[in-house]
């Protein structure tokens, strides 16, 4: 059921003084408001909440390879629009998305040259946005060498940046910062307000990074590379400020991203099917019929053959119409066509991995080809990401892969702006530092309260490997973060193989961990990927965190604590009556090792008290 109220206030068409007070914005429930002034050169958008101010934003501090904005902005025209929606997404963090801003469309013309824009800003509860058009014709083949928006705060608040999307999370303060930092960037103002800074509906512009400001205190934006304007269509992508009292509910509202992309443009979806997917490690014919039985038995949906399938993954030479098994990860043999066709007989999906290098020389050939065979989806390899023409055949590719029915999952230094709203076949990313670094607790949840405001994650989640144990918090914490951290599709593991698999001198992979079955692991082999209500209940940057998520009637409460051993209170009112209710328990118990997952029935009253031991987790699973 969709619900759409749109107003539109044409307002009368008028030059307004530079410096000058131009149009003001409140949000739909009037938490945020927003003054806009025209500043000679730049245009500033001084954001509010609740009388308070949290940012001075300036933009239109454009600069163009041509050198012809020269003069000054004077606005000849502004037009009000108010939006009230609902949609409901293919998969997600909850089942039902509203969608309510209130937006303000400014015309702007240079008064030496006649050079006209238009910015559009927009106001949610949640947030700020906006963008900016080039209108007139003149600027055709015009390249924007610099876009230089600021982000200006009061005070020298505290931060939290990665200088690559893969890379780990170091606080700062806004006067210490050095280089570029990747987006979302989260910056705390008070004990009860912080602010992310990021874009939306990157398709075919050039990336944008975040650096510190060179005036005052605050960051501004970094393009990764010049943009042609003809093949940006005349608009830039969305810059953003969402605004929260808690940094776990600028993750709650994530939404707000998606808002900010086009609709789904795929009119059958029935192919797109999220679900828990497992690595095949060795490369062989009897390893992959390992895999695809311990998935069938397991409920997990997709076997995934990585790189080394059809050759050297940097050989030029490798060809991905082929199965041709790269000796240096495995000694074969691979009979693939025979594996997708027993795959299907078990009701398994087969993924596969192709690298950058042969995805460009043979993309319009491997998908046609990648559906006839049986192939459900494609792992995008280490493609490249940042300048223009990069972000586009990139997004091409997402739009192409549909066309064949394919879904797609991109390697590495890609980070998601909300493109999967209107091609869900693009199923989740990385762009984030997951289990195969091996990262600390603290760094997971760094990861969750700063990368997973702008969507999917694709984790690499470990479970039985050594790391898990020695580095990574152990199992129950692997439990935990398994709903914690969001992604359609959940390689759940990563470096784990099927027992009835080859050992390691029978094909690819470095460890040998082997998938024991017991009732964590088979609690773990049935968690959701997908979701119908998503909630942040508690935590701190850094150190603990405790996320509430819904599938159908079934509550899974993830607790992680990367701190020494904490008492946490889970208030349950949001279940309305808890004597309806079975809770489980999966914990790391007292003086137990890591590599053991507790498991024990608890009775509900109307709040909860949990012991976590220190640098682990837990995950609490409510069903009626």
């Amino acid at each position: 059921m969709k619900k759409t109220i749109i107003l539109l206030t044409a307002l009368l068409q008028s030059v307004f003084v530079s410096a000058q007070t131009t149009g003001s914005l409140k949000s739909p429930s009037e938490l945020l408001n927003a003054e806009i002034d025209v500043k000679d050169q730049s245009v500033q958008i001084s954001l509010y909440e609740k009388g308070s101010k949290v940012v001075d934003v300036k933009t239109l501090q454009l600069e163009l390879a041509e050198n012809i904005l020269q003069g000054n902005w004077s606005v000849i025209n502004q037009t009000k629009k108010s939006v009230d929606q609902t949609w409901q997404p293919i998969y997600g963090e909850r089942s039902l998305v509203t969608d309510r801003y209130n937006e303000l469309k400014l015309s702007f013309r240079l008064d030496e040259n006649l050079k006209e824009m238009t910015l559009f800003v927009r106001l949610y509860d949640e947030g700020l946005a906006f963008r900016y058009a080039f209108d007139n014709l003149d600027f055709w083949n015009c390249t924007l060498t610099e876009e230089n928006t600021q982000f200006l705060f009061k005070e020298d608040c505290k931060t939290w940046v990665t200088g690559m999307a893969q890379g780990a999370y170091s606080e700062k303060r806004l006067s210490s910062l050095t280089g570029a930092a990747d987006r979302p960037q989260v910056i705390q103002i008070n004990d009860h307000r912080f602010v992310a800074i990021g874009e939306a509906a990157l398709v075919d512009y050039s990336r944008m990074k975040l650096e510190k400001s060179e005036t005052g205190l605050g960051v501004q934006s970094v393009l990764s590379g010049k943009v042609n304007l003809d093949l940006a269509k005349y608009q830039s992508p969305w810059r953003y400020v969402m605004v929260a009292e808690h940094p776990g509910k600028l993750v709650e509202h994530n939404y707000f991203v998606l808002n900010l992309n086009e609709p789904n443009q795929i009119a059958n979806t029935s192919w797109i099917k999220p679900g828990q997917v497992l690595r095949e490690v060795t490369l062989t014919t009897a390893g992959s019929l390992a895999c695809i039985d311990f998935a069938a038995e397991n409920n997990i949906a997709y076997v995934l053959f990585d790189a080394g399938w059809y050759g050297a993954e940097e050989d030029m030479k490798s060809d991905a119409t082929t199965v041709t098994i790269d000796p240096a990860r495995s000694k074969g043999p691979l009979d693939l066509p025979e594996v997708i066709k027993y795959a299907e007989s078990k009701g398994v999906g087969i993924l596969v991995y192709v690298n950058k290098k042969a995805l460009h020389r043979q993309l319009d050939e491997i998908l046609p080809l990648y559906k006839k065979w049986g192939i459900k989806g494609v792992k995008y390899g280490f493609v490249n990401v940042g300048d223009q023409y990069a972000t586009a055949w990139l997004h091409q590719a997402v739009r192409k892969a549909a066309k064949y029915e394919l879904m797609v999952d991109i390697h590495d230094e890609y980070r998601p702006t909300g493109y999967s709203r209107t091609y869900p076949n693009l199923l989740t990313q990385e762009g984030i530092r997951g289990d195969e670094e091996s990262p600390s607790l603290d760094q997971a949840i760094y990861t969750l309260y700063n990368r997973m405001i702008c969507g999917a994650g694709d984790y690499t989640n470990c479970y039985f490997a050594e790391r898990v144990t020695e580095k990574m918090g152990g199992r129950a914490a692997q439990l935990a973060k398994l709903v914690a951290i969001y992604s359609p599709w959940q390689f759940v593991y990563w470096y784990d193989r099927p027992e009835k698999s080859p050992s390691r001198a029978g094909g690819a992979g470095s460890a040998e961990s082997v998938i024991k079955t017991d009732g964590a692991t088979k609690f773990y082999n049935s968690i959701p990927t997908v979701w119908d209500d998503t909630r942040f209940m508690d935590g701190k940057m850094g150190e603990y965190a405790v996320v509430a998520r819904r599938s159908g009637s079934d509550w899974y409460i993830s607790i992680l604590n990367a701190g020494d051993k904490r008492q946490v209170t889970l208030p349950l009112d949001f279940l309305k009556d808890t004597s309806a209710c079975e809770a489980t328990l999966y914990y790391q118990a007292p003086g137990k090792k890591k590599d053991v997952v507790s498991i024990k029935t608890i009775k509900l009253q109307s709040s909860l008290v949990l012991d976590v031991e220190a640098n682990s987790g837990c995950l609490l699973h409510l069903t009626r």
